[in-house]
């Protein structure tokens, strides 16, 4: 059988088993490419809080290969609280909800995997096939919504992980997320790279004639090739033009967020995304430089290497030039845009194409006053 072998974790280029500087990388515990047909990661290193590295390795009596593919694995989660706050100042938003934990679209480039290292997982594979539904979510947050001291802004939902990945299609999770959203008529914003967001059309169109919901859509490419390497399993980048004209139609305010920006790889198409997804409807328009913090940035580069070895030195240059030097820098303000000659390119580029285009001439504002707090078992109905 193949052995699992286990040694210290020393610094952070052994944790990951790859040897990194100024371009130059080598993976060596990268995940059998049969097992992981279909998945983003290239390795599925330990992640930063464990003790341990493990590896697989073939102990001679038989090979490594024939282990079983990565299969998606749904443990249920049974939290506490679903409404998260954010107080950082360069994130337009102070609450948010995540319906899921790990994400099985495998962006490869996804700021979210690190998280995965809190349940003892790796940001790697495990990230993108073990998943965690929130059971209860909607229970949770009619309970939330009905505190005394709640007061109504928009929640954001889709800042970490997807909130209609695949499993959404059986779990319905974020359906039932939006109907009590709706129900007590409280904003609500989307991020997504699925189609399946326009499932729900039936709720958020009624809720967008009340000023009340609006989607972007994350559209990083209009190469199908790319996409199906650096977001395996979301949905192509048709589907989600299509999926805005299908939002606009129905009246729902959809933007299109070009993010990630990975510099040369698919910024020259900056312009023809914005071009294509205000054809198809969209008013609003946003980008994010690529973030490439803790795990990811190895996660990142092993991808680099397996897919498109020849760009790497270059790509990874003019992203350490967007970010003084370093491969990230968190600071507020800095993060998604990043600084430099480069970035400064990019972030002109995208407004005059933004201009041109039309985007962002009057953005939606969603509306608070029309919430209406849910009403707890046994309480007195009011009169007037």
């Amino acid at each position: 059988m193949a052995a699992i072998s286990r040694t210290k974790l020393g610094n952070a280029d052994e944790r990951h088993g790859f040897a990194v500087g100024h371009g130059r990388s080598c993976v060596s515990d990268a995940v059998d490419p049969e097992r992981r047909r279909g998945r983003g990661s290239v390795t599925n290193a330990s992640g930063r809080y464990e003790p341990l590295a493990r590896t697989v390795e073939d102990d001679g009596w038989s090979s490594a290969e024939d282990l079983p593919a990565f299969k998606t694995q749904v443990t249920l989660e049974k939290p506490k609280t679903i409404m998260s706050r954010n107080e950082s100042p360069d994130i337009g938003f102070d609450r948010s909800i995540n319906p899921y934990r790990g994400c099985e679209h495998g962006c490869i480039y996804c700021f979210a995997r690190p998280t995965h290292a809190y349940m003892g997982l790796s940001p790697g594979l495990d990230f993108e096939s073990k998943l965690f539904v929130k059971e209860g979510a909607a229970a949770l947050l009619e309970r939330e919504l009905s505190a005394a001291s709640y007061s109504p802004r928009t929640i954001a939902i889709g800042t970490n992980t997807d909130p209609y990945q695949p499993i959404e299609r059986e779990r319905r999770v974020m359906r039932s997320v939006l109907e009590v959203l709706a129900r007590h008529d409280h904003p609500v914003g989307i991020v997504t790279k699925s189609a399946l967001v326009a499932r729900d059309i039936d709720i958020l169109g009624p809720m967008a004639a009340k000023g009340l919901a609006k989607v972007s859509l994350s559209v990083t490419t209009l190469d199908a090739k790319l996409a199906r390497g650096m977001e395996p399993r979301a949905a192509t980048p048709s589907k989600r033009i299509e999926t805005i004209r299908k939002l606009s139609e129905a009246g729902i305010p959809t933007g299109v967020l070009v993010a990630p920006v990975i510099p040369a790889l698919n910024d020259s198409e900056i312009e023809r995304i914005l071009e294509t997804c205000r054809e198809a409807g969209a008013v609003e328009a946003g980008y994010v430089l690529l973030r490439l913090p803790l795990e990811v940035r190895d996660l990142f580069r092993e991808w680099l290497l397996e897919h498109h070895p020849g760009k790497l030195r270059h790509i990874l240059s003019l992203v350490q030039s967007t970010r003084g030097g370093k491969d990230y820098d968190s600071t507020w303000g800095k993060r998604q845009t990043g600084e430099g000659v480069f970035a400064d390119l990019v972030g002109r580029r995208f407004e005059l194409a933004a201009e041109r285009l039309g985007f962002n001439r009057a953005r939606v504002r969603l509306r608070n006053d029309l919430f209406r707090k849910p009403g707890k078992g046994g309480e007195q109905l009011a009169l007037f």
